[in-house]
């Protein structure tokens, strides 16, 4: 029995001034996203879209740990850099979702499923012994940032087809979905599995092509 999708709320938000963000990729137009409810504020980083051409979008949910210290028990951060570098290219947005921690369930909990994922369960066990959900993220923002910036219809890049099919429900025209698989390293391997053969993540995961040979993190 497959497992329902959930339905993300409408999400009413506001956007801040358009400034110019220099990165090592280039340089971006980015965009502060207010949530009138909930208070959470994202951020859009931009580049023009070439006539004619999908806009290529990243809906990137918030890692501390992986986007800023750039740990190896994920792959964000890495996927994050590679989103930047293709949305300079092609033309896109990168959409960063912040307060999705840990697939939603915070930063604190996320440390406590990697005790437990020390102590031998994976990330999806990890979360169940928490009492937790696997995946508690919500689109509703993604979606809202979107509309407001005038693409509808987009090339997403994501492993994740559940990403596809939440946003199309919030009324986003995902015309197609690039994927964003990145190298695995032996920190991560375990974790990209899970997320492969549990959470349906579209990865092919070339052992050969790992980036380091340390630990066995799961």
């Amino acid at each position: 029995m497959s497992t329902p999708i959930p339905t993300d709320p409408v999400v009413e938000l506001t956007g801040g001034p358009v400034v110019q963000l220099p990165t090592a990729h280039g340089i971006f137009q980015t965009q502060a996203w207010h949530e009138t409810l909930s208070g959470i504020e994202h951020l859009s980083v931009s580049v023009p879209v070439p006539a004619g051409s999908l806009p290529l979008v990243r809906v990137h949910s918030e890692c501390l740990t992986g986007d800023v210290f750039g740990s190896y028990r994920c792959d964000c951060g890495e996927q994050l850099d590679y989103a930047l570098a293709q949305v300079q290219q092609h033309g896109g947005v990168v959409v960063y979702l912040r307060g999705q921690e840990g697939r939603g369930i915070g930063l604190s909990n996320k440390l406590r499923a990697y005790a437990l994922q020390e102590a031998g369960a994976d990330t999806v066990e990890a979360n169940e012994q928490l009492g937790l959900p696997v995946d508690a993220r919500s689109y509703g923002a993604a979606a809202a940032i979107l509309q407001a910036l005038g693409l509808e219809k987009i090339s997403l890049l994501s492993n994740n087809p559940v990403k596809a099919e939440r946003l199309r429900a919030l009324g986003i025209d995902v015309a197609e979905t690039r994927h964003a698989e990145v190298p695995s390293r032996a920190e991560n391997l375990r974790y990209l599995q899970t997320k492969r053969d549990k959470m349906n993540h579209q990865l092919t995961l070339d052992v050969s092509s790992q980036s380091s040979n340390k630990g066995k993190l799961a």
